[in-house]
């Protein structure tokens, strides 16, 4: 099904397979997520770190969850063009079930609260993300759950898929808008971003303005602080208590953007190698939080992709939003800008940077936020 309120591509123009270790396969898979180069990372450290590899190994293969995205999709996805780049679909689910309950009634389902699509470079040395606003209204194509048919939908929320589908849907729903076939998927709920945060120790900030909204329970006064995984999650939710947001997902998107780059910058600086204790904490704690696809679902895959996307700096990975405008029905709604947006995905299928111009005039960089936190 083509997306016809966005970039107008259909599930059958070019894209990429899944791959689990960087060459890729001909019968692709998938897996990987929002923290996606630093969970690969810190297994890879773990695993690599010396004495008893052979028990960490069965031990975190252990607390891995996969789910097979090429089965539940077959054929009907985008051409796999293979030129050294990778396509990852990472997201953020925001399950109010459980652990997760002080965040909201659960309805029965949980949305994508984040979903990012993370292109990396042939060579692997530098990466363009793209953040798709949750509240974008997109075609939905027909997905398959638990052997029953989701019918699609014209002007659904983009988070929906993640409801009614699962992550195959999702993966769907971005290939569909995009024409580019993701390589991996990975998820993390609210729970296990906070206990992932928590493990590290926390992650430095420096708020330039007063941060105050019940709604995500954060208040920062202005200044520098270690956010534990209360107040990250707090951070990377809020879109009503920064100082020149707009109140809308967009502020919370440029947020999330900040966030992770001061948390890759975090994992670099901590130096678990020399603390067996808090090297274990983190592998233990951040293999537990994702769910990824089964080409990503062990351990050797995992670090066979840390390998590759070890070398990436902060400084060599490019953030922007999915051009869009909101939509004259519902302001509370956006829809992707189709010119600009066919720019964006066009760039990253032919494993090119993204044009300054296809960002230009996009409401998705007047969030208002950036300004605010570093």
């Amino acid at each position: 099904m083509a997306q016809s309120d966005g970039t107008g591509r259909t599930a059958g123009s070019g894209g990429r397979s899944i791959r689990g270790t960087g060459r890729r396969r001909k019968a692709p898979s998938r897996r990987h997520r929002i923290l996606t180069r630093t969970l690969c990372a810190l297994v890879g450290v773990v695993l690599l770190g010396g004495a008893g590899a052979g028990y960490l190994y069965f031990k975190f293969n252990g607390n891995l969850t996969g789910v097979d995205i090429n089965a539940a999709l077959g054929r009907d996805r985008p051409k796999n063009i293979d030129n050294g780049s990778m396509d990852i679909l990472v997201m953020g689910s925001d399950s109010r079930s459980g652990a997760n309950s002080s965040y909201g009634k659960d309805e029965g389902g949980a949305r994508s609260d984040t979903a990012m699509v993370l292109h990396v470079f042939k060579g692997h040395k530098k990466a363009s993300v793209v953040s798709i606003p949750r509240d974008t209204l997109v075609t939905r194509p027909d997905c398959t759950k638990d052997g029953r048919t989701v019918p699609g939908e014209r002007r659904a929320m983009f988070n929906t898929a993640f409801e009614v589908g699962g992550p195959a849907c999702a993966v769907k729903t971005v290939e569909s808008m995009s024409g580019i076939r993701m390589d991996h998927f990975v998820e993390v709920d609210f729970t296990g971003f906070k206990k992932l945060i928590d493990a590290l120790g926390g992650v430095p900030i420096t708020t330039t303005k007063p941060i105050d909204d019940k709604y995500s329970h954060l208040h920062l006064a202005p200044g520098t602080h270690t956010l534990g995984g209360e107040d990250a999650l707090g951070l990377v939710r809020t879109r009503h208590g920064v100082p020149g947001g707009d109140g809308s997902d967009l502020g919370r998107i440029e947020l999330q953007q900040t966030f992770i780059k001061a948390l890759l910058k975090q994992v670099r600086s901590i130096g678990v190698l020399s603390n067996p204790g808090k090297l274990y904490d983190i592998a233990d704690t951040a293999t537990k939080a994702v769910t990824t696809d089964t080409d990503l679902n062990s351990v050797t895959a995992l670090t066979g992709l840390a390998k590759e996307l070890g070398g990436i700096s902060t400084d060599d990975i490019d953030m922007a939003t999915l051009p869009v405008t909101y939509d004259p029905v519902n302001p509370d709604r956006v829809l992707p800008l189709t010119a600009k947006s066919r720019q964006v995905w066009d760039a990253l299928r032919n494993d090119q940077d993204i044009p300054k111009a296809a960002l230009k005039g996009s409401a998705g960089d007047k969030g208002g936020t950036s300004r605010y936190v570093k």
